[in-house]
């Protein structure tokens, strides 16, 4: 897991809009949403859209482009990696 996979989850705890994501954490728009795609993948990580409330399905393809718009959570699987390292 990358330094910045490790920081995201560690803001993953309680569900988090991807603006407040990105004004807590020091990185640009491109490595969050790498990041956040990355342990989406893995399943570390779910996108809730259009409300805090409502899973969302990870579509590849458009994910790049909704990115921003989505919220987030971390995982059991992803919680479980996180305090084990």
């Amino acid at each position: 897991m990358t330094d910045n996979e490790f920081d995201v989850l560690d803001e993953l705890y309680f569900v988090v809009s991807y603006p407040d994501l990105r004004s807590t954490l020091s990185l640009t728009d491109e490595e969050l949403c790498t990041a956040l795609q990355s342990l989406i993948r893995r399943g570390y990580v779910k996108i809730l859209y259009p409300d805090q409330d409502t899973e969302h399905d990870y579509e590849e393809a458009t994910f790049g482009q909704h990115c921003q718009d989505y919220y987030f959570l971390a995982t059991k699987a992803g919680l479980v990696v996180h305090n084990s390292i």
